[in-house]
């Protein structure tokens, strides 16, 4: 694959075949970012476990010190007072049967994050497989389907990621922009790493931490030394 300059550029700053400490890995990554935007870091976490395999699932939320840089956009399936309740805490939509069917009838897609009350969980149910795919189904494990709207809403206004395996077992997660300059960035990305090391699955056999790395939106990836992240 034929590469841009500003990719090969970046890439010049990373030593072929070195895993890196985390401090110098988000120094390289802000020297690295070229682009005319301010590009998202991102963390890649590869996992021996087996996705497969219930009990060996690794799937939470945390909220990330400095947030994402990300303005974002919540939906709220609740009734009752429920509704007014998700609206005043800065719920970007909030409803029930109507944004069901706003969702199914015209493929309305407006939002990042979507919470619900654990009593709108058989209507949202029905849009299922389509929130599913784009991983916006609500879930306990990750905090977005709960009575206590005020806090979910607080949470993720204020920088909660939603972290999860996929199928090949690498976890994929926003950890703020490049922007946040390396400091903010390496914060946000132990927060990360502590929650996924303690939502270890007891059935996890070996080493946990295969591989992980950062990269920014159009720069090369960087590779972490898994031994010292847990140190």
């Amino acid at each position: 694959m034929k590469r841009g300059k500003n990719y090969q550029e970046s890439a010049k700053l990373i030593e072929q075949g070195k895993l890196y400490d985390v401090e110098e890995a988000f120094d390289i990554a802000v020297k690295g970012a070229k682009a005319k935007f301010d590009e998202t870091v991102e963390a890649h976490i590869k996992l021996g476990v087996d996705s497969r395999h219930a009990d060996q699932q690794v799937r939470g939320a945390v909220v990330l010190p400095h947030g994402t840089g990300k303005k974002v956009r919540v939906l709220v399936f609740a009734k009752g007072d429920k509704i007014a309740e998700a609206e005043a805490a800065g719920a970007d939509y909030a409803g029930g049967e109507e944004l069901v069917q706003k969702i199914q009838g015209e493929n309305w897609f407006e939002f990042d994050v979507v919470v619900a009350t654990p009593d709108m969980m058989g209507v949202v149910g029905r849009i299922g497989r389509v929130l599913g795919p784009k991983g916006l189904m609500p879930n306990p494990k990750a905090g977005t389907v709960t009575m206590d709207l005020a806090k979910a809403i607080a949470d993720i206004k204020a920088g909660k990621i939603e972290y999860r395996l996929d199928k090949t077992n690498i976890i994929h997660c926003p950890i703020g922009k490049v922007s946040f300059g390396a400091e903010k960035l390496t914060e946000n990305f132990k927060a990360l790493m502590d929650a996924v090391i303690k939502a270890k699955p007891s059935a996890a056999k070996g080493q946990y931490l295969r591989s992980v790395a950062v990269a920014s939106t159009m720069g090369p990836g960087i590779k972490l030394n898994p031994a010292k992240i847990t140190d």
